[in-house]
C-alpha cells in the first residue's frame, strides 16, 4: 500500500467522510430505537450480523430469541466495554468483528466496526503495533482500536463510525493485490 500522507491525522483531515453509505444509514436509522428499548430482537440481531458477515448465518440463527434478548439487555445495561464484547461473543456465530458491528449499528457516535482494512491502515501509520494483517482480534486489540477511533473522532468532532468509514474507504482506494493472503 502506498503511504500518501505523513501521518494519519493528515489522512483523516483530507479524506474525512461525513456522509454514510445509504443502506447502512437506513439500518442505523432502523436500529436507533434499540438502545432506548434496551434490547434487540432476533430479527434485528440477524440483520445486524448479516450486515457484517453472512457466512456464519446458520450459527446466528441457532441462537434463541430469548437468549438474544437476554444478552442484549445485559449489553445495554453495562458501561464496561469488555463485558459488552464478552456478552455479544457468547452468542453463537458472533466474533469480535460482528460484535463491533452490532455496537456500531446501535451507536455510531461511540463505535466503529473493527475491520482488516482499517486495522492495516492504523498499522501502516504506526497507530497500532501488532497484527499487521489485521486478523484474529482479541478484546484488547478491539479496545485499543476503539480508543484510537474515539480519539480521532474527538479530534475531528465527529462520531467514531465516521473515522472508521473514512479509513475503510481510503484503504479500498489504495489497496494493492488481494486483501487476504
Amino acid at each position: 500500500m502506498k503511504k500518501e500522507y505523513s501521518d494519519i491525522k493528515k489522512l483523516i483531515r483530507n479524506r474525512l467522510l461525513t456522509d454514510e453509505h445509504p443502506p447502512t444509514q437506513a439500518l442505523i436509522k432502523e436500529f436507533k430505537k434499540i438502545r432506548k428499548r434496551g434490547y434487540f430482537t432476533k430479527a434485528e440481531f440477524l440483520k445486524m450480523c448479516n450486515w457484517k458477515s453472512a457466512r456464519p448465518r446458520r450459527f446466528y440463527e441457532s441462537n434463541s430469541a430469548q437468549s438474544i434478548q437476554s444478552v442484549s439487555e445485559k449489553v445495554f445495561a453495562t458501561d464496561y466495554e469488555k463485558r459488552r464484547i464478552e456478552l455479544l461473543t457468547s452468542l453463537s456465530g458472533v466474533s469480535i468483528p460482528v460484535a463491533s458491528a452490532i455496537l456500531m449499528l446501535t451507536d455510531p457516535e461511540k463505535y466503529g466496526v473493527i475491520d482488516i482494512r482499517v486495522w492495516q491502515l492504523l498499522y501502516q501509520y504506526k497507530e497500532v503495533s501488532v497484527k499487521p494483517t489485521g486478523r484474529n482480534f482479541s478484546f484488547q486489540n478491539w479496545y485499543n482500536y476503539l480508543m484510537k477511533l474515539r480519539y480521532f473522532a474527538n479530534q475531528f468532532n465527529v462520531g467514531a463510525r465516521k473515522i472508521e468509514r473514512t479509513l475503510f474507504e481510503y484503504h479500498k482506494e489504495i489497496q494493492e493485490g488481494n486483501l487476504y493472503d
